[in-house]
């Protein structure tokens, strides 16, 4: 299908008709930042969402699964500061307080309410807090709350990441907005740390699912941090309906043009996690082509991108491509060393696993220096590619996890 025109907007979540957010101050971050954020949307929405894969899942994680299994949402709650997770049966009555809390202030069932938290792991939520702010959580709901929001639930975070985009479907316009979190702890795998889209396109039964696991798995799974992953990673979106188009069914031309729409949302979130990385200084597509297999693509663009030493040169602006040819190596896809071409940007470094005769390094210097750039991997041995974003490591990095908790 011919790809779809998108219109970018200005805004994030509340640029979608019928959605409003805001986010408060309610005393959990010690910093005194906002750390609390609520999105509703005025009418009742279908829901779906997709959760981490670590096997240590944090309370609003198993309450978020439960709620969402029907297929309907309404509000989502999201507090950073204190992740909630490791608090047993406490961190689970503490969420389901918060969704009954959201629940009776907006009039809608605690079961139509999705929660989230990010921050420190082992610590019990604030309930006091949280309860006492929740009234003014309310109150702040707006059309133009999507920033507070997007603000509310950073961590490390230095700066609120939002994206919105119109796309015309069966002759009207639709539109999809979202916010997201996550600078550390990130390499997602069915999620990234947080994301929250909403939409006013009318999506049929069972359709919407699908379509939003696709758009994380071309997006946030293809995102790399620190190669961590964390036990918070949320996902979800709400599709109200607003747009009053004929409801989008699965396997139709409209779901299609939709998830082309949800893509470029979730891409760009995803993009910009990345260049906003713990003390990144660098956006990195590291792209594999010539594999054996796209699976192959994967696992090799994943074993350069999560290398320390590859990122450690990023950060130098270090053209040592031996490391580049190492992490490919020891990464599970097929390689012939011999085969393997090596680009930065547009200067070919390396061509038959050696370095290229000629090759201009003062060149390739230069493109390290640009905050964004291309690294190209050329396997030699099919047609599969992939790619993967990282950033560099930086000392930076080090400072901030070495003293996360003190």
């Amino acid at each position: 299908m011919a790809a779809t025109h998108l219109q970018w907007l200005d805004g994030g979540i509340t640029a979608v008709p019928g959605i409003l957010a805001g986010g408060v101050v309610a005393g959990i971050k010690p910093s005194g930042k906002k750390d609390l954020a609520l999105i509703y949307s005025s009418t009742p929405a279908r829901a779906a969402a997709v959760f981490t894969s670590n096997q240590v899942k944090g309370a609003p994680v198993l309450v978020s699964s439960e709620h969402v299994r029907g297929g309907q949402a309404q509000a989502i709650v999201a507090s950073s500061g204190c992740a909630n997770v490791c608090t047993g049966e406490q961190g689970i009555a503490d969420a389901r307080e918060m969704t009954r809390l959201v629940g009776d202030l907006l009039r809608i069932p605690a079961g139509h309410v999705l929660v989230a938290a990010t921050g420190v792991i082992g610590i019990p939520l604030p309930m006091d807090k949280i309860r006492a702010a929740m009234p003014n959580l309310v109150k702040s709901l707006s059309p133009q709350g999507g920033r507070a929001a997007a603000e509310a639930i950073m961590t490390t975070d230095t700066r609120p990441k939002e994206a919105a985009v119109r796309v015309e479907i069966g002759g009207r316009p639709i539109t999809i907005g979202g916010i997201a979190k996550g600078v550390a702890m990130v390499e997602p795998h069915l999620a990234t740390m947080f994301c929250f889209v909403a939409s006013d396109a009318a999506v049929a039964r069972g359709a919407l699912a699908p379509v939003l696991r696709r758009a994380v798995d071309r997006s946030f799974n293809r995102t790399t941090i620190d190669s961590d992953q964390s036990t918070s990673d949320t996902v979800a979106i709400l599709t109200n309906g607003l747009a009053e188009n004929t409801p989008l069914e699965t396997g139709s031309r409209g779901i299609r043009q939709f998830a082309q729409g949800l893509d470029a949302v979730t891409t760009k979130l995803a993009r910009m996690l990345v260049a906003d990385g713990e003390g990144a200084t660098k956006l990195v597509t590291v792209a594999v082509r010539g594999a054996a297999s796209g699976r192959d693509a994967l696992h090799a663009a994943r074993a350069v991108a999560n290398s320390p030493l590859v990122k450690t040169a990023i950060n130098g602006q270090d053209p040592n491509w031996g490391r580049i040819m190492m992490a490919l190596g020891k990464s599970p896809a097929r390689i012939d060393p011999a085969k393997i071409a090596i680009a930065f940007g547009d200067e070919r470094l390396v061509e038959r696993g050696m370095q290229k005769e000629g090759v201009r390094l003062e060149r390739v210097r230069e493109i390290m220096g640009l905050s964004e750039y291309e690294i190209s991997i050329d396997l030699g041995l099919g047609r599969g590619e992939d790619r993967v974003w990282t950033c560099d490591l930086s000392e930076e990095y080090v400072r901030l996890n070495a003293k996360y908790t003190t």
